[in-house]
């Protein structure tokens, strides 16, 4: 396992907007949730484990290229 500089491990990325769950493979392999509440815009999470940055930055530009506008990156099992 890598120390936290490497940063590995699950995330969950929140973004406003729909992803569709068949975009999973180029994501990662994130698990791809959309919710909506009353009142609120809709919103995607993609949950997963990320073996590195390098990874990361991969799916965020994903995202980016997608315009989609990015409300949140958790890093769910960190030290």
């Amino acid at each position: 396992k890598q120390g936290p500089s490497g940063m590995s491990g699950t995330y969950c990325i929140r973004v406003q907007g729909v992803v569709d769950a068949r975009w999973s493979d180029w994501l990662g392999g994130m698990a791809i949730t959309t919710q909506h509440r009353e009142g609120e815009a809709m919103h995607t999470d993609l949950v997963g484990r990320v073996p590195d940055q390098a990874a990361l930055a991969g799916i965020l530009n994903a995202l980016y290229e997608m315009h989609l506008p990015l409300l949140s990156v958790e890093h769910l099992d960190g030290e």
